[in-house]
């Protein structure tokens, strides 16, 4: 099998965006049922240290258990009916059961995945770089949903992930063992030196704890080089989007905004175009 993807680039192309399909799929699941089970776990340490009785405990929850269900009607969702995009297309967005419309952003997030995936298994092709890069890929889409939604980067998702990225640069996969080690260090410091600054200035928080991780994560897996332009990149995207949500909504200025999903899709293109783009640049100021 792995001779044959080695000769054929298209067929692993296509077999990573179906994969990306199916993992797409259930980090819609993740995406929906992670921040519950941390607030579950969350109020049952502070029952615990407060010394208050115990929640009564509840049907298990979990990411496999209960089963899908529609929102509307609590119908359940027949294997058929969960088919990554096919489903939503032959349903035509409407729950079997009752008719209420399904959220596009399921589909939207599979097919985001997909794309992902593919794209992923074309720029790198067959090998242990495509692998890594894919279930890196998969957790910054699955985070950025999360603090989309909450305003959250849970450790459960953010750590494992920065270790991972250490251990794949052990063996040099995508940067030198030094420039990753390096790269954890100098992303989690530079926000975490930001928002001390910003805090001393206006007495308020500037951003979230969680964001510091994502950025020593993003500079373990390409290391310290690839931290100015994710940076750059995410603090022009941030502020360019939060401008047109403040008109859209009317929100002010002060309104909390997650900037985790910029960092991650600006630390995504960095890692696989940071070479390229800089070129780009240099050739475009004169200097090449």
């Amino acid at each position: 099998m792995s001779l044959l993807l080695v000769a054929h680039p298209w067929a692993f192309v296509v077999m990573a965006g179906v994969l990306g399909l199916i993992v797409g799929s259930f980090l819609n699941v993740l995406a929906w049922r992670l921040p519950k089970m941390l607030e579950r776990e969350w109020r049952a340490q502070a029952h615990e240290v407060l010394g208050l009785p115990a929640d009564p405990a509840g049907p298990t929850y979990n990411l496999i258990h209960p089963n899908s269900c529609c929102p509307h009607c609590n119908h359940p969702i027949r294997p058929w009916e969960n088919i990554p995009l096919l489903s939503y297309l032959f349903l035509r967005g409407r729950c079997a059961h009752c008719q209420g419309a399904i959220s596009a952003r399921y589909p939207l997030t599979e097919l985001a995945c997909g794309l992902i995936s593919a794209w992923v298994a074309w720029h790198f092709g067959f090998g242990w770089q495509a692998g890594a890069v894919l279930v890196l890929s998969w957790g910054l889409l699955a985070m950025s949903l999360i603090d989309a939604d909450h305003q959250l980067l849970p450790d459960v998702l953010v750590m494992p992930l920065l270790w991972l990225g250490l251990i794949v640069n052990g063996f040099g996969l995508l940067t030198t063992l030094p420039d990753a080690l390096w790269g954890a260090v100098f992303g989690y410091m530079s926000l975490w030196s930001v928002f001390w600054l910003f805090k001393l200035a206006t007495g308020k928080d500037g951003m979230g704890h969680g964001d510091f991780k994502l950025l020593a994560l993003l500079g373990a897996w390409g290391g310290w080089q690839i931290l100015p332009m994710t940076l750059l990149m995410s603090s022009l995207v941030g502020v360019f989007v939060g401008l047109i949500l403040m008109r859209l909504r009317k929100a002010q200025a002060s309104a909390p905004m997650p900037f985790g999903p910029y960092l991650a899709i600006a630390g995504w293109i960095a890692l696989l175009w940071s070479d390229q783009i800089t070129d780009f640049y240099l050739q475009s100021v004169g200097f090449r």
